[in-house]
This record gives structure tokens, sequence and C-alpha cells, in this order.
């Protein structure tokens, strides 16, 4: 009998500690807050307004330092932009590439290539952030808890430090970066952007559509893959019924 006391005190103890680590772990940085993002949930896509301004973002200020190695230029016509849009800003940027005499070679860019890195390599890119190695953008929304709204929150969580933290050298305050300190520095700021199609380009306004546009270049075939799995629901569910149906016409005539 004392021995399953013990246990019972034991494994009491246990799912005490469980139960409190995730309350421990949110204290170690603040909630994030929750955002309404259109690809959301089941039957979500992505406005398009909001993802071409988001690629201009990325374009004009988070390419200096961040590259999307997984994403093509053709890629670009998910977002609503036309074939002749997307070569020409593929053909803007200048590729590097080995020619037909087996020499390097600097070519312009084609839909089919990846979109081009800001670095020829991490060690480059180390050496020009003080060791900092900026992350991979591709799949960023992917890679993160939270998702979109830890990106959105950590673009818009800069901040003054408070009197009694002491910043490390190089670093920031952000309120929803672990440790509060992150090497970036503020990339968005009003008015970083001018938006093609006249929006005000708030720190919020931005951050929110390059979230999405990050969003789509991490899984394009998103509203595909979403309207496929609607109609195999629905294709369950008629057979479902004609099952049902059929089993009851086939049995109708049995006796009970």
């Amino acid at each position: 009998m004392m021995r399953w006391v013990t246990f019972a005190a034991a494994a009491a103890a246990l799912i005490g500690s469980l139960a409190t680590a995730p309350a421990r772990a949110e204290g170690d940085h603040m909630a994030l807050p929750k955002q309404s993002w259109s690809f959301a949930g089941p039957f979500g896509t992505f406005d398009r307004a909001a993802a071409q301004r988001g690629f201009q973002v990325y374009n004009e200020v988070c390419s200096a330092c961040h590259q999307l190695h997984h994403a093509y230029y053709r890629d670009l016509t998910g977002i609503g932009l036309s074939a002749e849009q997307v070569a020409a800003i593929a053909a803007s940027k200048s590729i590097s590439d080995i020619g037909d005499d087996g020499a390097p070679m600097d070519r312009p860019g084609l839909p089919s290539d990846h979109f081009k890195a800001p670095y020829a390599n991490d060690l480059a890119a180390r050496a020009a952030q003080n060791g900092a190695l900026p992350p991979d953008l591709s799949l960023i929304i992917k890679a993160r808890d939270g998702g979109a709204d830890y990106v959105y929150a950590l673009l818009t969580g800069y901040s003054a430090a408070p009197s009694n933290m002491k910043m490390s050298d190089g670093m920031n305050y952000n309120k929803y970066f672990v440790g509060n300190q992150v090497a970036m520095t503020p990339p968005l700021s009003e008015g970083r952007v001018t938006y093609a199609d006249g929006t005000p380009a708030s720190v919020n306004q931005m951050a929110k559509d390059v979230v999405t546009f990050l969003a789509f270049i991490s899984e394009p075939e998103t509203e595909q893959r979403k309207a496929l799995g609607v109609r195999i629901v629905l294709f369950f569910v008629l057979m479902t019924g004609l099952t049902y149906a059929v089993k009851r016409k086939v049995w109708s005539d049995v006796d009970h």
C-alpha cells in the first residue's frame, strides 16, 4: 500500500511539472499578438495586392541581407504578376553562370532562376553582418513557432530597451524575440518604400504585406492544395451518402 501511495505522489508531481512547463516557457517572452490573415484556415486565399506590396518590401528592403533560396522568380506569377512583369524583374538581376566556353560569366536573370542571393556564401554574409548570419526567408513562416504572427510581431516589436536591461554591443531590443536582443536592426520605418498602388507605407502595413508575401513564397501551391482537399472531402461525403443509400436499398427487403 505504501508503494502505491509513493507512486501516486510521484505521478502527481510529474503531471504537475508538465502542466506548469508551458507556463514557464511562455513567460520567457511576450505572447504574440494574433493577426487576421486572408490565407488562414482551410478556405483561406492570398490577398494578391498585399502579396505584391510584400514583394516590393522584400525586393527593396529585405533582399539586401536575406535570400529566398528555395524560391524562383517564376513563382511571382502566383501573386498576380504577368509573365512579362516576372521576366522584367528577373532580367534586372545579374546572375553568375558558366558560359559555353566553361568560363564564369554574368547574365540577366530568367524566370526559371532562383531568387538572387545577396551574398556569395554564408562566410561572406557573416563577414558583412558582424558575424551574424541572416536567415533564409523562403521557409521562415513555416520554420518559426507562431508562423506569420511571429514574423509580423518581430518586424513590429522593436523599441527602446528598458532602463534596467543591459544590451550587448551591436544588439537591438525587440520585445517579441526570445531574450529580447536581436542582431538585426529595425528593417522597417515609416515610408521606407513607396507603394505603387498608393497605399500608405506604415510599419504595420509593410510588415503585414511582407509576411503575406513570405507566406505565399513558403508554399506557393497552398490554394491549390486547399481546393483539392475540399474536393476530396466533398467526394467522400457524396460517396458516404451513396453507400448508405445503397445499403438501405439492398437490405430493405431482409426480414429482421
